[in-house]
């Protein structure tokens, strides 16, 4: 009988220094990327308190505070569709270099925001960077590794984005209330762009392509059939994944502080140690789950892992609704959430670049993930609705229902799984 494993078999064996340079700088990227769009999430109220000039509890900072994400939604799903085609006719490197530019650029512009409709262009902004950056840099990555060590590859690539979000969790801890001076620190990741222009050259995969006059062609993406179908299909993959996150994963902290309040917690006390329970504990399982869907989608495939996850997310969010009474039962509860509901994002960077041949790989990557955020932003409507007409955990577990509709869409994307990119 032969080992099960061997040093050969490692998928991490014969990956070059370039490759992994490769996959930091994408990462730092990605990180920053994370850090730009939480950073709003961590110092809305305090922003929005302090330019409208009301108090804590003005029903208006979480009006803004929902149109200001709808508005991110929206910058970042046009940001994708323009810089992925963008990756696709000018390069990898170069937009990479100008949507990390550009998130940071009007992130640190945010510091001068006195008046809303100021946040409203700054942060729509920051999204089309972020949205943009996304896109090419899962390419990139998916381009740059051979095909045994692709999945691990992108699944750390998006794993990142944790760091990212935990980044600007201390950020916000650290400014406390002076919120301007956390968009300063947003300036930072502009000298990434420095180790990007010196160290990331073009894929050969691309070169190859260069002559091909439809590179980055909506008009193919969408009117060869080829195309067409699995872009519609990743699109709604995505939106489902887009959704739930906005309507169930980020509600972990909701159901956190809702626990702590009906234990008698003040309103005070409850509001920290609810954002301490999303930020940092949930946020460990997501990570964990985040860099499990490469090696898991290695041994059962895309299309199984992806099942399996939808699955699971759907069975487990009644329980995390319903079962803890303590807020240690939620502190033990979190993390699973995190891990199943987030780690099929992680499916998205492996999976979405393997669907498309070279000169439209950033382009179709881009439209999957950024037109389910477009289609996902009226979730951000209807969730606050059903959260405001019933009881939470009831109203949660409904929005839960929406990952059975990701198998449908599973169900009729290809297995790539073992396979060469396409040309």
């Amino acid at each position: 009988m032969t080992e099960p494993t061997t040093a050969s078999a490692r998928w991490y064996h014969g990956v070059t220094r370039y490759q992994w340079l490769v996959l930091i700088v994408a990462s730092l990227g990605w990180v920053f990327d994370a850090f730009e769009g939480q950073l709003f999430n961590i110092t809305r109220a305090d922003m929005l308190q302090d330019i409208l000039h009301v108090t804590a509890n003005d029903p208006q900072i979480q009006f803004y505070g929902d149109a200001f994400l709808g508005v991110f939604l929206v910058g970042g799903t046009l940001g994708g569709l323009l810089f992925g085609s963008l990756g696709d006719r000018w390069g990898r490197s170069p937009v990479m270099i100008v949507t990390i530019l550009m998130y940071s650029a009007f992130s640190g512009l945010t510091y001068l925001a006195t008046e809303l409709w100021h946040v409203a262009v700054l942060r729509f902004l920051v999204a089309m960077g972020v949205g943009g950056e996304w896109s090419v840099a899962a390419a990139l990555v998916a381009e740059v590794f051979p095909q045994k060590a692709r999945t691990h590859a992108s699944g750390i690539f998006h794993a990142t984005s944790m760091l990212g979000l935990w980044l600007a969790g201390f950020t916000g801890m650290w400014v406390g209330a002076e919120w301007r001076t956390a968009y300063l620190i947003g300036i930072l990741p502009a000298l990434l762009t420095l180790w990007v222009r010196a160290s990331v050259r073009e894929t050969p995969r691309r070169v190859v392509t260069e002559t091909t006059t439809t590179r980055g062609s909506f008009r193919e993406l969408l009117g060869d059939r080829r195309w067409r179908g699995r872009a519609l299909l990743g699109m709604g993959l995505a939106t489902v994944g887009l959704a739930t996150f906005w309507g169930v994963t980020i509600a972990g902290q909701d159901l956190a502080k809702s626990i702590l309040l009906r234990n008698a917690v003040e309103p005070a006390i409850a509001s920290q140690k609810a954002k301490f329970a999303f930020s940092i504990v949930q946020n460990i399982g997501a990570g964990l789950g985040m860099l499990s869907f490469g090696p898991l989608s290695v041994r059962w495939g895309r299309r199984r892992t992806f099942a399996v996850m939808l699955i699971g997310s759907s069975v487990f969010v009644p329980i995390v609704c319903y079962v803890p009474q303590t807020y240690g039962q939620a502190l033990l509860l979190l993390p699973v959430l995190g891990f199943l509901t987030l780690s099929i994002h992680a499916g998205f960077a492996i999976y979405f670049p393997e669907l498309f041949p070279s000169h439209l790989r950033a382009t179709g990557t881009g439209f999957c993930f950024n037109a389910g955020r477009l289609v996902a932003a009226p979730v951000l409507w209807i969730s606050g609705q059903l959260k405001a007409a019933y009881d939470l955990r009831f109203a949660v577990s409904l929005l839960g229902s929406l990952f059975l509709v990701g198998l449908i869409f599973v169900r009729y994307l290809p297995e790539t799984s073992g396979q060469d990119l396409p040309e």
